[in-house]
């Protein structure tokens, strides 16, 4: 620990809310931001993505968590937001650390500008000594528009900020190969490969929208964006620096091969799909081995309702996806251009460009430790006019 860092700090529900009489563990959330306090003083950046606010809402409302529905949560995060930032400034102030609210939503993170907007923020609280706390805008997510969890949302915010460390403390001490209720389960001190570990992963907490499968998918994010994951037990004394100083055990997720440009990492990491391509295997294999771009002669099938500038995944005849890239055109425009290979671009869409739909200085091919997403259902096929 004798050289600074920027650390990313993901605490979830569980931890911070007792789920019984859903109320605030204080105990836990002093010996959090004691902790903190000291790693601030010594130099290092943090920034901590914390769950809770739904959880402590629901007192309010009169609902349990497994009670309670989309609506519900989203008016429990309304009364539980200032209950939860309250208490973090109260407990905060006793050990002069100063924090900052910032609520975000998935389409902050997945659109470009707005994503650059909230990395010069935060940079501007660590040049003034103050902690981001970061939470999911829960009152107005939908069960659709969702980061769905906090800790993928931390992954994006740990790439955001290009941190030498992500760390997600929790209810159990590690990644197990099974259930670690289970005897003969085996403890899994380090990870290379994310995707060998996904079928041990299944179980969620009752507070949480997420378990250690979200986990695996927030370490391979990180670790694709050249940040080291560990996965603790979220203790009550120095629950970071004893991990940081080894002095227990965790799981790492160690960071794979060269990270790429702040771009390809930014295309690489989604969130969610925001339209997706189908090109012929005979174009995929040229897309992978050439790096080269995406015409509109080349797309068979598209999904989604996109806009220009936003992220398409790209996939094979087979539903392999091979590429992720940011598209020139929108939806309705990649449709026409598809269908009028035999008009000039200018007389389709009404403008002149010689843009392919994705050009290669835009596109990223997925390598091996990428976790892919699914080919959506439901595409618009290309038909040609007769």
């Amino acid at each position: 620990m004798s050289t600074k860092k920027k650390i990313v700090i993901k605490i979830g529900s569980s931890l911070l809310a007792n789920s019984d009489n859903l109320t605030l563990r204080y105990a836990f959330m002093n010996g959090l931001l004691s902790d903190l306090a000291q790693l601030q003083r010594e130099g290092h950046n943090i920034v901590l993505t914390s769950s809770g606010s739904v959880a402590l809402g629901l007192n309010m409302i009169g609902k349990r968590p497994e009670d309670a529905g989309i609506l519900d949560k989203q008016a429990a995060a309304a009364c539980g937001q200032p209950l939860l930032m309250n208490a973090y400034r109260q407990v905060a102030s006793e050990y002069d650390l100063e924090v900052a609210q910032m609520l975000v939503t998935v389409e902050d993170m997945e659109e470009r500008r707005r994503f650059l907007n909230i990395k010069n923020t935060m940079l501007r609280l660590f040049e003034n000594d103050i902690m981001p706390i970061i939470n999911e805008n829960d009152t107005i997510a939908t069960r659709d528009l969702r980061v769905g969890d906090n800790d993928r949302l931390s992954a994006k915010v740990a790439q955001m900020v290009e941190a030498d460390k992500l760390i997600i403390l929790t209810s159990v001490d590690g990644l197990y190969d099974r259930d670690p209720s289970d005897p003969d389960a085996t403890f899994i001190h380090e990870i290379e490969d994310v995707s060998e570990h996904l079928d041990s992963t299944t179980s969620i907490s009752a507070l949480g929208s997420g378990g250690m499968l979200t986990k695996m998918h927030a370490a391979n994010m990180a670790q694709n964006a050249g940040v080291e994951t560990i996965i603790a037990e979220g203790i009550i004394e120095r629950p970071v620096s004893s991990v940081l100083n080894n002095e227990r055990r965790f799981t790492r997720c160690l960071v794979r091969g060269e990270t790429a440009s702040p771009l390809k990492v930014w295309l690489s990491n989604r969130l969610q799909v925001s339209g997706a391509l189908v090109v012929s295997n005979e174009v995929a294999e040229g897309i992978v081995t050439k790096k080269r771009g995406i015409s509109r002669m080349d797309v068979t099938s598209l999904q989604g309702d996109f806009t220009k500038g936003d992220v398409l995944h790209v996939y094979d005849e087979d539903g392999q996806e091979i590429a992720r890239g940011l598209t020139n055109f929108s939806s309705e425009e990649t449709m026409l251009l598809a269908r009028h290979l035999d008009m000039p671009v200018e007389n389709v869409i009404g403008y002149k460009t010689k843009s392919d739909i994705i050009g290669a200085e835009n596109i990223l091919v997925l390598e091996e430790n990428h976790l892919q997403l699914e080919a959506p259902e439901h595409d618009q096929k290309i038909v040609v006019p007769a």
